[in-house]
């Protein structure tokens, strides 16, 4: 059996967590940004492992993350609760409608809308990163940029923490192959109206770069 494999949209993501991580057993690779290329490479990077006779023994969705001011701070560290796909579903003119309320059986959603993290998995992390914000992160197509867009989001989704873009592609991915996840974030921006010169992308990769040696 292999290792850990940990998934990030894009190689800063990676060489953030390489960069604090000293373990040939994790496999850390960039897979690409939003639900559907995260999903689709991952679930290839499981098959050939499997069919190479070394499968990967858990997932994580690891890189940085938009949070929900009110609930985590901009440089902080976010373990994920469940994977939400926030904007699957259809809008109505009584407001949006997540996808598993039209009717869809749960196996054609890859287990449903809202993918737990496994317990195991989460739990080590909690232990290992004790000051890390702990709740759902929701994976949305379009990044949130406005207040109304925002409010409605936090209206929806209560207890979520922060959004990204990968999240519930890799937990279905994982999902599918029978393989444990989990997902790990850094927080680079407050969820709100857009303001790119606002990010700390600094120091949301030196937070990822922190939080790695939680992963050996």
């Amino acid at each position: 059996m292999s290792g850990l494999l940990v998934v990030t949209a894009v190689p800063a993501e990676a060489e953030a967590i390489q960069s604090g991580l000293a373990d040939p057993t994790v496999a850390v690779l960039p897979v690409g940004v939003g639900p559907a290329v995260a999903g689709a490479a991952t679930a290839r990077l499981l098959a050939l492992a499997e069919m190479a006779g070394r499968p990967y023994r858990a997932v994580v969705s690891a890189g940085v993350a938009g949070g929900f001011a009110d609930r985590v701070a901009v440089g902080d560290t976010v373990l994920g609760t469940r994977a939400v796909a926030a904007d699957l579903g259809a809008e109505s003119p009584d407001g949006f409608i997540p996808i598993d309320e039209l009717g869809m059986p749960a196996e054609l959603l890859g287990g449903g809308t809202a993918l737990d993290a496994d317990p195991t998995l989460l739990a080590g992390l909690r232990t290992a990163l004790p000051t890390a914000t702990v709740g759902p992160v929701l994976t949305v197509s379009t990044v949130t940029g406005t207040t109304a867009s925002t409010e409605e989001l936090v209206r929806r989704h209560p207890e979520a923490v922060a959004e990204a873009m990968e999240g519930y592609g890799v937990a279905v991915a994982a999902s599918q192959a029978g393989v444990p996840f989990v997902e790990l974030r850094a927080i680079s921006n407050p969820i709100g109206p857009r303001d790119r010169d606002a990010w700390r992308m600094r120091d949301a990769l030196t937070a990822l770069t922190a939080a790695a040696s939680a992963l050996r």
